[in-house]
C-alpha cells in the first residue's frame, strides 16, 4: 500500500499551556509549556506508538494503514522491538520511522500529534500523563491504569489540555456488537438484571526467576518507571509481568476489563454498591502473584447486578467461547462472544435471533485478534481530533469500566467485600482496602497534578 508522504504544515499553533502536570520531573529537553495544534481537514494525524514488542507492533502496523495517519516514530525500551516494528510499519507506509529508547524523546517533537501507549500496565496512565502535558492526543491500551488514583487523574488531565484519549476497548466500535447492545437497551430481552462475562485460557507455568545479568538490548531502568525498582529476573519481560503486583493487574484487567466494559455499556450503569472477589493462584506454585482463578461480584444498587469469572489456566470454554457476556433479562438473554457477532435466545433457549460475523476473530491471538475491526475503533478516534465526532470509549468511560475490575482486585487482596459510594465509585471506611486505590512509586515518578 502506497501512502502520501506530503502534507501541509500545520494551519496554526498555539499559545503556551500555562498549567503544567508534573511525573518524574519534567520532559527532557522540554520548556515548561506544551504544544498544542489546530489539525487542517486534509493533515494527517501524526503519531508516535510506545511499547511495540507485541500488541503494540499490530497497532503500530494499524494507525500506519489509515490513510488520516503517519507513524512517524516508534518508542521502546527494547532496541530489538524498536527495529522489528520500525521495519513493519515501513513495509506498510513506505516511510521509516524514527526509533528511540526513551518515548520522552519523541513527545519533545513538534511533528507527533499523537501518541500511542501499548507498554506493560504500570506505565499506561503516567505515559498518558506525560502525553497530555506534551499537547499530544493519546489513543491508550486497556486498561486506563494501573490503580484508580491515576484514572482520575488522567480524567482531570485531558479536561485540563483540552486533548483526546481514546482507550482500548474496541469492541465499542464493532457493528455487530454496537446493533447488540441497541438490542438490549430497546428491549429484546425484557428488563435485563444480571450479566455474566469470562475468560478462559490455558497459560503455562512462568517459574520461578532467576536474577541474571540485564540484557544488553534492555534499558531495565526505564522499562520499570514509576514503579518501585525490582532486581531484574529472568521470568519477567516481556508478558509475564501481568502477573506481578508491581507491575501488571492480573486477568482482571488484562482481559476482564473488556467484558466488564461490554456489561457496564449494556446496563448502562457507572459504580457498583457492593464488590467481591474470591480466587487465587490455583494452579502452579510459582512466582505468579496475581489470581489464576478468579470470580467479580459487583452490584449495581439492588436490581442489575454482574460478574466476571477468569480461568488463566483452564481453557474450557462458556457458551461455545472462551471469552464473552451474556445479558439475562425477564423474557431472555443475549450472548455476545469474543467477536463481532452475538445471539438472542427466549427463556426456554429457543434461538430467536442470530447475528454472525464473516471474518474469523481469535480472541487468543495476545497482539492482533481483530485488526481489521480495530481499524473501525482508531477512525473513531481521527474522526474525533479531525471533526469532533463523540469518542467511542473516551478516558472517563475507560476509567469506570477499568475501576470495576481494579475494586475486583483490591477486595481479593484485602480477602473481604468493599461497600462502594455509587456516586462516584470510592471504597466506604475500609482503610485497607483504601491503601490500594493509589500506589507506592519510585522516588522522582510520582503521578500526580
Amino acid at each position: 500500500m502506497e501512502k502520501s508522504n506530503s502534507r501541509r504544515d500545520f494551519i496554526k499553533k498555539s499559545a503556551v499551556v500555562s498549567s503544567t502536570l508534573m511525573i518524574g520531573g519534567i520532559l527532557p529537553g522540554f520548556s515548561a509549556g506544551s504544544y498544542k495544534r489546530i489539525i487542517g481537514a486534509n493533515d494527517k494525524i501524526r503519531a508516535s506508538v510506545m511499547g511495540v514488542n507485541s500488541r503494540g507492533n499490530a497497532l503500530a502496523q494499524n494507525f500506519a494503514f489509515q490513510k488520516q495517519c503517519d507513524v512517524l516514530h516508534i518508542c521502546d525500551v527494547d532496541s530489538r522491538a524498536i527495529e522489528k516494528c520500525s521495519a513493519n510499519v515501513q513495509k506498510v507506509q513506505d516511510i521509516k520511522p524514527t526509533g528511540f529508547g526513551d518515548f520522552r524523546k519523541s513527545l519533545e517533537s513538534k511533528d507527533i500529534d499523537l501518541m500511542v501507549i501499548a507498554t506493560p500496565d504500570h506505565w499506561h496512565a503516567p505515559a498518558a500523563l506525560l502525553a497530555l502535558q506534551a499537547g499530544k492526543h493519546v489513543y491508550l491500551e486497556k486498561p486506563a491504569s494501573h490503580n484508580p488514583a491515576e484514572g482520575e487523574i488522567l480524567i482531570e488531565a485531558t479536561k485540563r489540555f483540552k486533548k483526546s484519549v481514546q482507550m482500548g476497548n474496541q469492541r465499542r466500535s464493532y457493528p455487530n456488537v454496537v446493533e447488540a447492545i441497541s438490542e438490549l437497551k430497546k428491549g429484546a430481552i425484557g428488563r435485563p438484571y444480571f450479566g455474566k462475562g469470562w475468560y478462559a485460557n490455558n497459560r503455562g507455568p512462568i517459574g520461578v526467576g532467576n536474577e541474571v545479568e540485564i540484557p544488553e538490548w534492555l534499558n531495565w531502568d526505564l522499562w520499570q518507571g514509576p514503579a518501585p525498582r525490582k532486581t531484574y529476573k529472568d521470568n519477567v519481560v516481556h508478558y509475564n509481568w501481568h502477573w506481578f503486583w508491581n507491575w501488571g493487574t492480573g486477568e482482571a484487567l488484562n482481559n476482564g476489563t473488556h467484558m466488564i466494559d461490554l456489561l457496564r455499556w449494556g446496563f448502562d450503569v457507572d459504580y457498583p454498591t457492593k464488590v467481591s472477589s474470591n480466587g487465587g493462584r490455583y494452579r502452579y506454585k510459582d512466582d505468579w502473584q496475581t489470581p489464576d482463578t478468579q470470580v467479580i461480584n459487583l452490584d449495581f444498587g439492588g436490581d442489575i447486578s454482574m460478574t466476571w469469572e477468569g480461568r488463566s489456566c483452564n481453557g474450557r470454554t462458556i457458551e461455545g467461547s472462551s471469552v464473552g457476556v451474556v445479558f439475562y433479562g425477564e423474557e431472555g438473554s443475549i450472548m455476545i462472544p469474543g467477536g463481532n457477532e452475538y445471539k438472542i435466545y427466549d427463556l426456554k433457549n429457543n434461538l430467536v435471533k442470530e447475528v454472525k460475523h464473516t471474518k474469523e476473530i481469535d480472541p487468543t491471538n495476545l497482539s492482533n485478534p481483530s485488526s481489521h475491526l480495530d481499524a473501525l475503533h482508531i477512525q473513531n478516534l481521527f474522526n474525533n481530533i479531525l471533526n469532533g465526532e463523540k469518542l467511542r470509549a473516551g478516558i472517563e468511560s475507560g476509567h469506570k469500566s477499568t475501576l470495576l475490575v481494579q475494586l475486583g482486585n483490591i477486595a481479593q487482596r484485602v480477602g473481604h467485600s468493599l461497600e462502594i459510594n455509587p456516586d462516584n465509585g470510592h471504597i466506604i471506611g475500609d482503610k485497607k482496602a483504601k491503601k490500594l486505590w493509589s500506589r507506592e512509586y519510585e522516588k522522582g515518578w510520582e503521578m500526580k497534578l
